[in-house]
């Protein structure tokens, strides 16, 4: 039975690659709990930038926070601040 879409697979599609390996290697190395996430629940996308009208993230930002280094964490924040 068909699904009603194409599966795409990696070597199609280098970013969803790129995102399953960050994945992995924050698995590997453990999730920071350092810096809190700026949702604030009013999670809706905005169809005109793409971004969260609550907290101004993108769908992949949203999507990555959780396996993101403090590093990677602090440059979306700054990110975020700089689309206010």
């Amino acid at each position: 039975m068909s699904k009603g879409y194409a599966a795409v697979s990696e070597n199609q599609d280098p970013e969803r690659a790129a995102r399953r390996e960050r994945r992995k290697q924050a698995r590997l190395r453990g999730i920071d709990r350092t810096i809190p996430s700026p949702c604030i629940s009013v999670c809706q996308l905005d169809d005109a930038s793409g971004l969260c009208i609550g907290c101004l993230r993108n769908v992949d930002e949203i999507r990555d926070w959780p396996i993101l280094s403090a590093e990677e964490k602090q440059s979306v924040l700054a990110e975020i601040e700089s689309r206010k």
